[in-house]
């Protein structure tokens, strides 16, 4: 055999093989020893030899590799499983009914003239395990703290309203409005865990994959946030997500593996449902997803509990002394496993254990009844506890448990691991029968044949619904529930807000700084200030808010055990375990799930947190505007701010990294209240209002966006007569024309209201042009009053006709009026039909690219010279100047050259 220093050079496990060997005589006597096991014993008793010795290892503390997958059978042995303490037949029986009522409910909800649909097949392979954590490990929030928070896999919620019927949280009228959230208003039960839906009972919103993993991991870490700054207890709080094996293909669900276990986040579980199926089809049919995911979790530092097989396979396992039982189990594709789902015990005996003589002897007393009944782990209660318990105690890691089920187990051959299951609502009259026989419900055929099935209750008094409410009464209270506790918090004065409203003078900061100088005020208030938190992904120094590493700290865990490099340095980069901001890396979907953590706090905790999510705007609802609807949905609060916005102010970055479009996707959220503010003291008035809105009096369940810029410009200080509620609805008059007498209107938002004050210059100096600048901060909000003033005009026709905001603010000021942003033309254009006069928009529409400010706003015609232009071109139109004018200003502009604009303003991070 060779030794050592014969062998190619390799890496395993991270270290070199070149290593000196300071003992070669004591390492020859080990591989020695190894051979000898290998020609004694054969392979299978020196693979079990090194396993084990690779266990005791670890239990020394001794570094060894980590292995990236185990074999095809469960993670805990059966003499290591716990006692299981509860009554296994009772659970059985509630399940039961669980089961049955999920079930018909959806099928109820597939009648004639009704028809919305539903999923049956997810919650039939998943039952048990939610039932071992209501009957067991599920906190409550009856001790006035958040209880654990669960992460409910969307498909499966017809399985969370059955158990909740039984328990008499929901009625049968509800079961039946299921999915009819408005025919059946008051009584119905919203498709998925909504909690925008049922905000007394959903907490966290799952459908969207990939959404509800990466949630939990934030979650997680949020909780140990919350109580590192002494804001919350979450000590006993634990985050549960139960998810799909066909899920964990979406990015979002294995992207950020990595922070939970580098923060060590041992109050975090994942179960993955494991059915080995996709929508419509195999997840892996020619490999394993479950070592696949094994290997995955194991690479990025997490536990891993494989629940493959349940109890009826022990006694064969423990007869497997070659190993070839358990070589069969992992080397059978997952394709395979499914078909025998399907198939009877005869074709299993046949094909899975016949082509080798030991297999068959191992199955030659058995029934064919009985190898049709050998199960999948994640149907057996004592297995799932099992796991569940080793993932309570486990110190140090996250966990994720590995379930093996069967899609659609229990509804009968027509559901069970079949392709189209997750598409079949509807149960015949025979399904129905055969899944009563198969579940022990008492109902007679007549029930099933006449009209809808019935859903079945035990009755309240009986001894498996009394065993549920003690189950739950043990464990602190009904899941889900969603409970606010949370007061009003006490709002800062206006002092906190006096240095925007003074303007910055002489000196040129752009609005990303003018917000971050009221932040800075409002994180000193004695009442709020310790409630922000700071989130940003990987950019603070970008946005100038480094000024807040020597006092707010960043947030690690452990601390910071290095010595920065900038350490001499006033605003040196500051590390704590108490620290404030989260410093998530460059991860904005990362950022966007600290965002949504954090904002609903003062739900899930009780206790409000302020979030400020500050990024590169085409980052945020471009890359992440599933995440904000999610926010939504999670009726989270907090301040999101799209910095370096507009498609020609971020310069040198170009296409899809100029975000001009951003607003427009903004609207489309109905719970986002989005903003493109000019000025500092604009900001302010905003910021004051969302803090009322928020977490205030007012209680609103929204958020703020607003867009912010890195173009240095002088701040006015707020005029006297300042027009809050035109900031606050979206439109105020900046600046009154002086100069001129023919009259227009200028309407421009954020970063633009300079281009349209050197327009108005310029209208008046050299065309006699009386122009008024108006700062529109919130086309949208705009928009959004004008729609809902218009439906209240249709459905009340009979009431005196309400007029739009916008009208009436508008109205009494002559036109023509010309709207500019650096936005697409769509932002400014939403408000078109309101405006009372002729309106023409001016915007950034195409790709962005990369040059001088000044020649991309010449090349979009949205500089100063081009509003000018297009007022003159509605004064033409309604014959108020010559139509010369134009091709005089056209060529005097030179506005066809974009190389004759100057470079414009300078400076600002990009």
């Amino acid at each position: 055999m060779a030794s050592g220093s014969d062998r190619n050079p390799i890496i395993i496990g991270g270290l070199p093989s070149q290593v000196p060997d300071f003992d070669p005589e004591e390492t020859q006597e080990w591989l020695d020893s190894l051979d000898a096991a290998v020609d004694e014993r054969g392979r299978e008793r020196a693979r079990y030899l090194m396993l084990r010795l690779i266990e005791r290892a670890r239990e020394k503390r001794v570094a060894v590799p980590e292995m990236r997958s185990t074999d095809y059978v469960n993670t805990i042995a059966t003499k290591d499983e716990p006692f299981f303490p509860g009554d296994e037949e009772i659970e059985r029986k509630v399940l039961n009914a669980t089961r049955w009522n999920a079930a018909v409910m959806v099928s109820r909800a597939q009648r004639p003239g009704i028809g919305v649909g539903g999923h049956i097949a997810t919650f039939a392979s998943s039952a048990s395990l939610y039932d071992v954590g209501f009957n067991h490990f599920f906190r409550g929030k009856d001790d006035g703290l958040g209880g654990d928070q669960i992460f409910f896999q969307g498909h499966a919620s017809p399985g969370i309203y059955a158990r909740a019927f039984l328990l008499d949280r929901l009625s049968e009228a509800q079961l039946d409005g299921f999915r009819q959230e408005k025919s059946k208003a008051g009584h119905a039960l919203s498709s998925y865990p909504h909690p925008r839906s049922m905000p007394d009972f959903w907490e966290f919103p799952t459908v969207s994959m990939g959404l509800g993993p990466l949630g939990a991991i934030y979650q997680a870490r949020m909780n140990r946030y919350m109580e590192a700054r002494g804001i919350a207890d979450t000590s006993k709080s634990h985050v549960w997500a139960y998810l799909g094996d066909g899920e964990m293909d979406e990015p979002e669900s294995l992207g950020q593996l990595s922070i939970a276990a580098r923060e060590g986040l041992d109050n975090l579980t994942f179960v993955v449902n494991c059915n080995l199926q996709r929508l419509d089809g195999p997840v892996r049919g020619n490999g394993k997803i479950i070592q696949e995911l094994e290997s995955q979790f194991r690479g990025a530092g997490w536990n891993v509990i494989k629940l493959v097989w349940d109890r009826t396979w022990d006694p064969l396992l423990a007869q497997d002394r070659t190993g070839i039982l358990v070589n069969k189990l992992n080397t059978t594709p997952d394709g395979q496993f499914q078909t025998y789902a399907t198939e009877t015990g005869a074709y299993i005996r046949e094909h899975f254990f016949g082509d080798d003589p030991r297999l068959r002897d191992m199955v030659k007393d058995m029934s064919d009844d009985q190898i049709l009944h050998l199960g999948r782990g994640g149907h057996d209660h004592r297995k799932v506890y099992a796991a569940y318990a080793a993932a309570k105690a486990h110190k140090g890691q996250p966990t994720v448990i590995l379930a093996q089920t069967v899609k659609g187990w229990t509804l009968g051959p027509n559901f069970e691991g079949r392709n189209a299951t997750h598409q079949m609502k509807k149960l015949t009259a025979d399904d129905l029968k055969r899944f009563r026989d198969r579940l022990h419900i008492p109902i007679a055929d007549k029930q099933l044949e006449d009209g809808n099935p019935p859903y079945y209750h035990p009755g309240r008094d009986s001894e498996e619904i009394q065993y549920m409410h003690d189950r739950r009464k043990g464990l602190g209270g009904y899941v889900p529930t969603r409970v606010v506790r949370a007061k009003p918090l006490p709002l800062p004065d206006e002092k906190a807000y006096a240095t925007a409203k003074k303007g910055s003078g002489q000196q040129s900061i752009a609005t990303t700084m003018a917000f971050v100088r009221i932040l800075k005020d409002l994180m000193r208030d004695k009442e709020i200030g310790k409630r922000f938190v700071l989130i940003a992904p990987d950019e603070y120094r970008t946005f100038g808010m480094d000024a807040f590493f020597p006092s707010a700290k960043i947030y690690n865990p452990l601390g910071q055990q290095y010595e920065s490099v900038d350490r001499e340095l006033l605003l040196a980069y500051k590390e704590s375990p108490t620290g404030q901001m989260l410093h998530d890396g460059i991860s904005e979907a990362g950022c966007t799930a600290s965002l949504i953590a954090a904002g609903s706090a003062y739900a899930t905790h009780g206790e409000p947190l302020i979030p400020v999510y500050v990024f590169y705007s085409m980052f945020g609802f471009q890359r992440t505007g599933d995440q904000f609807w999610q926010m939504a949905d999670q009726l989270s609060r907090g301040f999101v701010l799209g910095a370096t916005a507009g498609r020609t102010t971020l310069t040198g970055e170009g296409l899809q990294h100029a975000d001009g479009h951003s607003q427009l996707l903004a609207s489309t959220n109905p719970a986002c209240v989005s903003y493109d503010p000019a000025f500092g003291y604009e900001i302010a008035h905003i910021v004051k209002d969302g803090l009322r809105r928020m977490y205030g009096e007012a209680d609103e369940d929204v958020f703020y966006y607003l867009t912010v810029y890195n173009e240095p410009i002088q701040h006015p200080a707020e005029p006297a007569d300042v027009d809050v509620e035109g900031i606050l609805k979206g439109v105020h008059r900046y600046r009154a024309g002086e100069k001129g007498q023919i009259p227009a209107q200028i309407l421009a938002s954020g970063v633009a209201v300079p281009w349209a004050v050197e327009a108005q210059r310029i209208l008046a100096d050299e065309w006699n042009v009386k122009a008024d600048v108006w700062s529109a901060t919130s086309w949208n909000e705009l928009r959004r009053e004008a729609v809902e003033v218009e439906r209240h005009n249709l459905l009340h026709p009979e009431e005196e006709q309400r007029v739009p905001y916008v009208t009436r603010k508008l109205s009494g000021s002559e036109g023509p009026f010309v709207a500019v942003s650096d936005w697409m033309r769509s932002v400014p254009d939403q408000i078109a039909r309101w405006v009372p006069g002729a309106y023409q928009s001016l915007g950034a529409d195409g790709f962005g690219f990369a040059d001088t400010r000044g020649a991309a706003r010449r090349f979009f015609h949205i500089d100063a010279q081009s509003i000018v232009l297009a007022v003159l071109t509605e004064l033409a139109k309604e014959g108020k100047i010559d139509r010369s004018a134009l091709k005089t200003a056209l060529d005097r502009y030179e506005l066809l050259d974009v190389a004759a604009a100057g470079p414009g303003p300078a400076g600002g991070d990009a």
